[in-house]
């Protein structure tokens, strides 16, 4: 029996690129937006009230927007690696941002070599890839050089944590060059089906954007994030170890710029907002606007503070939920919302399945098409995200079960503890909640290849040192 969701989604698309003269009707081209470090603090997750994102907004109601979205990995190697390869980090072995992974994954494997193969115009401009590591043969063209950004006059922040305002123009940095880019590309004559990719930097650190995005928050309007200082008492060694609140945390609060701090957060987002925003109206004003699959997602998120710790490289809310919205022409409609928990291991099959492409057999993740039709439709796949060697997360839509290497666990029940501030994982009357999550921890755990710092650890090489090498490392 035939699929007449496929059906309508083959006859929309067939249409539609027959009334727009330009684009190309075998098959839809593909918008695909990487955005660097943002975390729920965008509009229409009403994560922040204060944060201000009208595009990404907008183009959260133009399609579907998921409310539960979440990274294989809290590490930018590691994410990207995993959606593009289709391979979660327990596989690969790739678990951090040190380790090449080239060598780890097939040249047949990543996405963007699938959709060479199927005959696009693959394009790509920016943080797509782990910047430091990527293979020509993925691409038809690609923005090779796009410049820096100027650097900040004056105090550029707190320690490691990096912000300050910039008297320039959004012109002046990099971010804005690969945006421009892309628009070159949407605004060619294409004779065959594009994917195209734009990574924007922003709002990785340094928060160094220019001054007008800073005034969008002024100071004395910034409100914190709710933090409980006695939040890691009940959790295991391994959870405290990747919180290290005795670093950054304590650094900002010894400062008295935690106020700052977190305005050079949302300026970066708001920054970055208006860069989408310049992207979609291109799309917009392109005749293949109605021929072509839009979808944004986020690498991974961020702490600003929650749960004692800044940064990434944990594997809590904050750190694990990122923006994901999809629009696709004929199958997704205006202004949806899905609360089903999604993986962004889900990408790689969905646009496949989309595009009429077979999905390649190593691929991990499950397509996620039937949600985009239906919000609603029943959905029992947790997503699942690893952070360094043997350190896991499953989260559902009500629980949070998080196994550490050493055995440490962490259980929240998110319908009634959102900010995961009570451990539940100690408490008998729930051994059975954690061994029915348990059933979808990776079955494979590959070791991370010599000279990663997921090797050091395992090696013993912990402490200040190797940690100040992770976030140099980051920094770059």
């Amino acid at each position: 029996m035939r699929n007449p969701l496929k059906l309508s989604l083959v006859v929309a698309i067939l249409a539609l690129s027959h009334g727009s003269p330009g684009a190309v009707p075998t098959r839809p081209n593909v918008l695909f937006i990487a955005i660097d470090d943002l975390n729920h603090w965008v509009g229409y997750l009403q994560r922040n009230d204060q944060v201000k994102t009208p595009n990404l907004d907008r183009i959260a109601r133009r399609g579907l927007r998921f409310t539960r979205s979440y990274c294989a990995a809290p590490v930018c190697n590691p994410s990207r690696t995993a959606l593009m390869s289709g391979l979660l980090p327990s596989t690969s072995g790739v678990y951090d941002n040190g380790t090449d992974w080239r060598p780890l994954v097939s040249e047949e494997f990543p996405l963007t070599t699938q959709f060479r193969k199927a005959g696009y115009f693959v394009a790509g401009a920016g943080k797509v890839y782990h910047e430091a590591y990527r293979r020509s043969s993925e691409w038809d063209a690609y923005l090779e050089r796009e410049g820096g950004d100027p650097k900040p006059s004056g105090n550029d922040g707190v320690g490691g944590i990096k912000f300050a305002p910039l008297d320039c123009k959004d012109e002046d940095l990099q971010d804005y060059r690969i945006v421009s880019w892309a628009i070159d590309v949407l605004n060619r004559k294409h004779d065959k089906p594009f994917f195209l990719a734009a990574g924007v930097h922003k709002p990785h650190m340094p928060w160094n954007v220019p001054r007008k995005y800073y005034d969008l928050y002024p100071l004395e309007s910034i409100k914190l994030p709710p933090v409980l200082d006695t939040d890691l008492d009940d959790v295991p060694p391994a959870g405290v170890q990747m919180a290290k609140p005795w670093g950054d945390h304590a650094e900002i609060v010894k400062s008295g710029r935690w106020k700052e701090a977190v305005q050079g957060y949302l300026a970066a987002i708001s920054f970055t907002d208006g860069n989408v925003g310049r992207l979609i109206d291109a799309l917009d004003r392109s005749p293949y606007r109605d021929n072509t699959i839009v979808v944004v997602w986020g690498d991974h998120g961020w702490h600003l503070g929650e749960k004692l710790h800044w940064r990434k490289f944990t594997l809590w809310e904050e750190a694990t939920r990122a923006p994901l919205v999809w629009v696709v022409p004929g199958l997704t409609k205006a202004d949806s919302v899905c609360s089903r928990t999604v993986d962004f291991m889900s990408i790689y099959p969905t646009l496949m399945e989309l595009c009429g492409l077979p999905t390649p057999r190593h691929v991990e993740g499950v397509s996620i098409k039937k949600l985009l039709a239906n919000p609603d439709a029943s959905w029992d796949l947790p997503a699942r995200t690893t952070y360094l060697y043997r350190n896991h997360a499953v989260r559902t839509e009500k629980w949070r079960y998080i196994l550490y290497r050493d055995g440490g666990e962490e259980l929240y029940d998110e319908t009634k503890d959102a900010l995961e501030w009570t451990n539940l994982a100690g408490k008998p009357e729930y051994t059975s909640v954690k061994a029915e999550l348990a059933r979808y921890l990776p079955k494979v755990n590959k070791p991370p290849p010599r000279g990663g710092s997921s090797a050091r650890a395992l090696a013993g090489e912990e402490g200040e040192k190797a940690r100040r090498k992770a976030l140099k490392r980051e920094e770059q």
